[in-house]
């Protein structure tokens, strides 16, 4: 039986998914607040980066009703801040208004964070119970909980394909397997992410935008590139949107590379910084840019959600080292045959080599399928 508790807290988890292409790389939290006698008096979600947080919102949201909000109870999706940052601390405005009672979904997994919210409310009288609406606030910040205790950002791995894995025809063409409807859902799914990662061989086969075309988005998620010899053109398609991108190459060259390349990588490094890219060094083996690396230096720059849309080299090497944490699959109701497939992770020698996942969920996205999977116990952190 729904509880009216639990009906606020549904409507606070409605308000931070508001938050979805907005509040990264801070969390998407929802506040609504309730007065004593049950009536709804604020309610609010957190803005861009730099703005007013989900409490803060819901307070203002009442004070122009004319509500006081002295008394109320605060129905929250994590746990109210407690430092300062671009903001101040969450918590201390819910007391400075006299809220009589905290619920919250989760506890923050910021370690500026990390309880101290919930014991400054105690401290000052304030009620506090966490729980409810817990498992939809993780979903909802599945990278944010990422970035925090792993360090790295949540990756998802996004394919389209047809009904038998063919992700293109041999002779490359892949434009479009799926529908329309599934290329918009899609741009949705680039929209929530922090960043959008793709490699050489994509940028220089479909000369790609990586942006955000199909749906409404108050921001563009960032562009990453895996070059490990800075082959990126400097008039590439990336660079037409106004965001910033990263390249990652390795800097070294093996015995095989082309002499001209290593000469002249100065050179490609200093026009790719012309056109407003950041360039990294992550080198790994074989001349091969280290994946791991690149996803510790994504995350100490704040990225959540890096949405990756490449071919099967790349997604192969990142499902190989064990890097992806979700896969986005949109297979249209159609045979292709040989082709390119959906990912290098072979040849295996048994079966029970093979990577095992669960489905998370299955979901018809007009006459195409979308197939959200996991590694078994992949979201266990």
């Amino acid at each position: 039986m729904t509880t009216p508790a639990l009906t606020f807290m549904h409507q606070a988890l409605g308000l931070a998914a508001q938050a979805l292409f907005l509040s990264s790389p801070n969390p998407r939290v929802g506040c609504v607040l309730v007065a004593a006698d049950g009536r709804l008096i604020g309610q609010g979600f957190t803005q861009q980066a730099g703005g007013p947080h989900a409490e803060v919102m819901a307070l203002r949201d009442a004070a122009a009703a004319g509500e006081n909000p002295r008394g109320a109870t605060a129905y929250v999706t994590l746990e109210p801040c407690a430092h300062q940052g671009r903001t101040g601390p969450c918590c201390d405005a819910l007391i400075a208004a006299g809220v009589a009672r905290v619920v919250a979904s989760l506890n923050d997994p910021n370690p500026l964070v990390g309880g101290r919210g919930f014991a400054r409310l105690r401290a000052a009288g304030v009620e506090v119970e966490v729980g409810p609406g817990a498992t939809e606030s993780r979903a909802l910040n599945i990278g944010f909980f990422s970035r925090m205790v792993r360090g790295t950002p949540w990756v998802r791995l996004k394919v389209a394909a047809s009904l038998d894995g063919t992700t293109a025809l041999a002779n490359g063409a892949s434009q479009w397997i799926t529908s329309p409807e599934a290329r918009a859902d899609g741009h949705a799914w680039r929209a929530r992410a922090c960043a959008v990662l793709t490699g050489i061989g994509t940028v220089l086969h479909d000369n790609p935008r990586l942006d955000v075309r199909e749906v409404a988005t108050p921001r563009q998620p960032q562009v990453v590139v895996l070059d490990s010899r800075l082959q990126t053109p400097p008039d590439a398609q990336l660079f037409v949107a106004a965001r910033a991108c990263t390249i990652y190459a390795a800097g070294r060259f093996d015995a095989h590379c082309d002499v001209n390349l290593a000469v002249d990588f100065a050179a490609r490094k200093a026009a790719l910084q012309a056109r407003g890219a950041a360039v990294e060094l992550m080198p790994g083996t074989n001349g091969q840019v280290d994946l791991a690396a690149m996803l510790r230096h994504l995350g100490q720059r704040g990225t959540n959600e890096l949405h990756v849309e490449t071919g099967q080299q790349l997604n192969g090497a990142l499902l190989r080292a064990g890097l992806v944490d979700e896969l986005l699959v949109y297979l249209a109701p159609k045979l292709l045959g040989a082709g390119l497939g959906m990912a290098n992770i072979g040849p295996l020698s048994s079966l029970a080599e093979g990577q095992a996942l669960e489905f998370t969920g299955v979901q018809r996205v007009g006459p195409d399928l979308r197939v959200l999977a996991q590694p078994t116990g992949r979201s266990d952190f």
